[in-house]
C-alpha cells in the first residue's frame, strides 16, 4: 500500500523559515504545543498517518528550526533543539519522536565532516521545508530485515535495494535518509531519496500500543537509481576508522529520544495535576498556613513523589544535554576519551528518565483511571495514551546493558565502543 504524500496537504500561506535565534520561537514551540494537545487523545484514538500534525508543524516553521545550525541563520542549537522536541513531546509524545528523528538526520552532513558529498542537507531542508525521516545505521542483528544495499551502476550513480522498517516519519517525509551497504567496498553510504518515486514502497506499520502517530512503517527500494548528487557521504566498513566526532549521531538520537519520553511523563503529570486541581473541593491554601481539611495527604505524597522523580530524571539529561551540546561544537577535535565520556553521560539519562517516566505516567494512569490501569488498552480517561506511548518508546532499550557499560567505565575506565549503531 502506498501512502499519499504530505505535499497534498500543504497550503500556500505556509511560514517561510526564521532564522533561529528569532525570540518568536519559544512562544510558537507553545502554541504548537498547545494546539497538539486539545485533540491529543482523540488523534491517539483515530490512529491516522499524521498528515495533518505534520502540517501544522511546517506553518509553524518548526521542521526548519530543527535542522543543523548553519552559516544562514537557520537552524537552532543543540539545548534550543532538545528544549523544542521535549515541550512537543509533552502534548504528543509521537510528533516529539517525528520531529527527533527529522532533527538527528539533518545534521547528517556535519556528522560525515569531510567524507560528506557537495549537498548541504541542513541548508536545503530549510529551505525545501523538508521533513526528514530514515534511518543511518545498519538494522540491527534479528531485526528481521538485512537491510539495504547499493550497487555501483557507473558514473558515481547506484542502485538501491531492499526493505527496512522505520520507527518514524516514513509515511508522512518528504526526503528519506538512509543508509546503505555498497555491494563493492562494504562501507556504508548515506543517500537522499524522494519516497514518492515509483520505486519507493511505503507501507505504514500495524497498529502500535503505543506513539501511534510517529508515521512508523516499512519502506521498500526497489531497483531505485541513485544520482552520485544524491549520496551524502560514506562511513568507513572499519568502526576503527570512524572519527569519534561521527559517532555523536547515535547518541544524539538517543539524547532526544531521552527528552521526548522526559516530555511523555511530564505532560502526563501537568495534565494529572490540572484534573486534581479542578476536583478539589478545598478553598486556596493561605499562605503559610496550614493545608486545607480537603487535602489528601496520601494525594500530596504521591505528587511530591512524582514530582521529584521528574526533576531528578531532567538534572541527569540536562547533564547529558550540556556535555554532547560541547562534543557537537568540538567537531572534529572531539578525541575518544571525550566521547566516551559523553556516551556515558548520555546512558545515564537514557537509564534513568526512561525508569522516570515509565513510573510516573504508571501511577499517574493510577491515580486518575484506575480501571484503565488495569486494562490500559482499553478506553477511559484518556491517560492510558501517556503510559502506551512511554512504553512503546523504552520498550527496545536494555537498561542492563546501558548500566553495564557505565559500570565499566567507572571501574576500569572503558571507552564505550566507537559504533554507528543506537
Amino acid at each position: 500500500m502506498r501512502t499519499p504524500k504530505k505535499s497534498a496537504i500543504r497550503t500556500a500561506s505556509a511560514a517561510a523559515p526564521r532564522p533561529a535565534d528569532d525570540e518568536i520561537w519559544p512562544r510558537v514551540t507553545r502554541e504548537v504545543a498547545d494546539d497538539l494537545a486539545v485533540d491529543a487523545l482523540v488523534r491517539d484514538r483515530a490512529g491516522k498517518p499524521p498528515f495533518d500534525e505534520v502540517a501544522r508543524l511546517q506553518e509553524a516553521g518548526l521542521p526548519a528550526l530543527l535542522t543543523a545550525p548553519g552559516t544562514s541563520g537557520r537552524g537552532a542549537d543543540w539545548r534550543t533543539a532538545c528544549g523544542v522536541i521535549r515541550e512537543i513531546a509533552a502534548a504528543d509524545g509521537a510528533i516529539g519522536e517525528l520531529l527527533a528523528h527529522h532533527c538527528v538526520l539533518s545534521w547528517t552532513s556535519r556528522f560525515l565532516g569531510p567524507a560528506a558529498g557537495p549537498l548541504d542537507l541542513a541548508g536545503r531542508t530549510a529551505e525545501e521545508r523538508w521533513l526528514l525521516a530514515g534511518a543511518v545505521e545498519p538494522p540491527r542483528t534479528g531485526s528481521g530485515t538485512a537491510g539495504l544495499t547499493l550497487t555501483p551502476a557507473g558514473g558515481g550513480s547506484y542502485v538501491l535495494d531492499g526493505r527496512r522498517a522505520f520507527a518514524s516519519g516514513v509515511t508522512v517525509a518528504d526526503r528519506l535518509v538512509v543508509g546503505a551497504r555498497c555491494t563493492e567496498t562494504g562501507d556504508l553510504l548515506l543517500v537522499l531519496v524522494d519516497p514518492a518515486h515509483p520505486a519507493v514502497l511505503t507501507d505504514p506499520g500495524p497498529e502500535r500500543m503505543g506513539q501511534r502517530l510517529a508515521g512508523a512503517g516499512t519502506v521498500t527500494f526497489d531497483r531505485l537509481q541513485v544520482e552520485a548528487g544524491q549520496v551524502l557521504g560514506a562511513l568507513p566498513h572499519d568502526e576503527h576508522a570512524v572519527a569519534p566526532y561521527s559517532t555523536l549521531a547515535p547518541l544524539a538520537l538517543r539524547l532526544l529520544l531521552v527528552h521526548v519520553a522526559l516530555g511523555i511523563a511530564e505532560g502526563a503529570l501537568a495534565e494529572a495535576r490540572d484534573v486534581s486541581r479542578a476536583t478539589q473541593a478545598a478553598p486556596p491554601r493561605p499562605a503559610g498556613g496550614a493545608a486545607p481539611a480537603g487535602d489528601d495527604p496520601y494525594l500530596l505524597l504521591a505528587y511530591g513523589e512524582l514530582a521529584t522523580s521528574a526533576h531528578t530524571a531532567a538534572a541527569v539529561a540536562e547533564r547529558a544535554t550540556d556535555a554532547l551540546a560541547h562534543g557537537l561544537l568540538a567537531e572534529r577535535a572531539l578525541d575518544v576519551e571525550e566521547r566516551a565520556d559523553i556516551a556515558v553521560l548520555v546512558a545515564a539519562a537514557e537509564t534513568v528518565a526512561n525508569r522516570a517516566a515509565v513510573d510516573i505516567t504508571t501511577r499517574v494512569l493510577q491515580l486518575m483511571d484506575p480501571a484503565a490501569a488495569a486494562d490500559p488498552h482499553g478506553a477511559g480517561s484518556g491517560f492510558d495514551r501517556f503510559w502506551r506511548n512511554v512504553r512503546a518508546l523504552t520498550a527496545p532499550v536494555s537498561p542492563d546493558h546501558r548500566l553495564r557499560d557505565i559500570g565499566d567505565h567507572y571501574l576500569h575506565g572503558t571507552h564505550a565502543r566507537l559504533t554507528l549503531l543506537a
